[in-house]
């Protein structure tokens, strides 16, 4: 009696969200409260449930999303991956999984964070899709990158619902994709082991080398009348593996074993059958039969939020590598091309050092080893160094920045003559902006400030010896009878 009366008022108040959100739904059917009850009894409040059916009592539309399943999501929207299965009828079952280097959880399903089933694969049946999703998960906003599949068409569709997150093609995608088409090709056995044995290897370790080496094989062992059905191009798009590649081998490996499974899973229970009710059905009796991993989800997230605040929490490495991805591509997209190889050498110079980066209330003092520089973060962004000051660029100390910031370029944070269309050729911006003057004048005034910091820091006795040294040198370069200040 009491669950039949959380039922009906979970029912009504479902309702009227979807009321007051101008959604109509019909009246949620017994049977989907049937294959519901698990996830009742488990959840500390009702998961979000809208369906629609047809006159054949056919489900129309479908969107489901516990509310464990929402909780993930609050806490990892940054990367979302999805993927599409199509049943005998031809309706298709949209699951949202979270995806990313700080997305630590076992179990095949345990990355779900949402199931639907749009009346249609049209933009109208899309766009309510993804409108309904936002609407039950606020953190959509910070949802930075959508990976998808290479068939995937309603683009214009997900970007436009989407403005902010990039999309991408998913490095697994493309690897089922190539899978499909070596079998379709109806090789000899020894080349197909040997494209499929790469492709694994490949895809394991994708580093820009490997890719470029499993390009040369397919261009070589493929017929050019065939090539194109593979897209081979994929391969050389670094956008798409960078995504991916802060995955060590070891990680690689289970990351698509694991997608493997679950998509196998979905296949199995909603992709054999015709019935898109039975096939919903199956599919939740299974998370529930293998539901442990909601327990340790919950007890790894109330250690968490019991025993440290979430902002002092250290960054994985493997984040950082993401943002330092990030800053790549706003370089490349933002800057000409002679910018864009001066910046990204003062990039490498900071993804192999240390930072020190201390707040003030208008500036921050960054050191990556070396000496300490102003940075303003304001736009247009600048820095003390001679980099900066020279070419006007962003420098390491505010690259730097940015990656402790977890933020990329913005085009406001360079001059215009730097911007992509701007400048022709490296030659002739570094012949213009380079400067003797400016560089003797920037290396007394930086040796100025370091001597002025040494002297600041030490005791009146190692004051004295420092400055008589100081004294002496002076001497002996404009001679003793002239009043040099120090």
């Amino acid at each position: 009696m009491i669950l039949e009366r959380l039922k009906a008022s979970w029912t009504a108040a479902l309702q009227r969200k979807y009321f007051d959100l101008g959604i109509w739904t019909s009246p949620i059917s017994p049977m989907a409260l049937t294959m519901l009850n698990g996830h009742l009894i488990k959840d500390s409040s009702p998961p979000m449930l809208l369906h629609q059916v047809n006159k054949t009592a056919q489900l129309d539309t479908f969107n489901y999303q516990s509310c464990f399943m929402q909780s993930i999501f609050d806490h990892f929207p940054e990367i979302l991956f999805i993927h599409r299965t199509y049943n005998p009828r031809g309706k298709v079952l949209y699951t949202f999984l979270v995806d990313g280097p700080r997305v630590q959880l076992e179990g095949h399903l345990a990355r779900a964070v949402y199931f639907a089933i749009p009346a249609k694969e049209d933009t109208e049946g899309l766009a309510q899709m993804f409108q309904i999703f936002k609407k039950f998960n606020p953190a959509w906003e910070r949802v930075c990158t959508i990976l998808v599949d290479p068939h995937f068409l309603p683009l214009p569709t997900l970007a436009m619902e989407f403005p902010a997150a990039e999309v991408l093609l998913s490095a697994f995608h493309i690897c089922k994709f190539l899978q499909a088409k070596f079998y379709q090709l109806s090789l000899e056995r020894p080349m197909e082991r040997l494209l499929l044995t790469s492709l694994q290897s490949t895809m394991c370790s994708a580093t820009a080398g490997n890719l470029r080496k499993l390009y040369t094989l397919l261009s070589n062992c493929i017929p050019p009348a065939r090539l194109p059905e593979l897209h081979s191009h994929w391969l050389l798009n670094d956008r798409i593996w960078l995504a991916h590649r802060w995955r060590s081998r070891a990680e690689s490996s289970r990351y698509f074993q694991s997608l493997e499974v679950t998509t196998h899973i979905l296949s199995q229970f909603f992709g054999t059958t015709p019935s898109e009710k039975q096939g919903m059905a199956s599919l939740f009796r299974y998370m529930q039969q293998n539901s442990a991993d909601m327990a340790n989800f919950n007890q790894g997230l109330c250690a968490q939020n019991n025993h440290a605040p979430s902002d002092t929490i250290p960054e994985s490495p493997k984040v950082e590598q993401l943002v330092e991805s990030r800053i790549q591509h706003s370089l490349n997209a933002i800057c000409t091309g002679p910018a864009a190889q001066l910046c990204l050498g003062e990039l490498a110079v900071v993804q192999k050092s240390t930072h020190l980066i201390g707040s003030g209330s208008e500036k921050m003092n960054i050191q990556i080893l070396e000496d300490t520089h102003k940075v303003q973060p304001q736009p247009p962004a600048s820095c003390s160094c001679y980099f900066n000051q020279a070419f006007h660029l962003p420098c390491r100390h505010i690259l730097a920045m940015l990656s402790a910031r977890r933020q990329v370029l913005q085009p406001d944070m360079l001059p215009a003559q730097w911007t992509a269309g701007c400048a022709t050729s490296l030659d002739s911006i570094l012949g213009s902006k380079w400067s003797e003057t400016l560089d003797k004048h920037l290396a007394v005034t930086h040796l100025t400030e370091e001597v002025g910091q040494l002297l600041q820091h030490c005791s009146k006795e190692e004051f004295e010896r420092r400055y008589s040294t100081l004294r002496e040198l002076a001497d002996s370069w404009i001679g003793p009878y002239e009043q040099v200040q120090l």
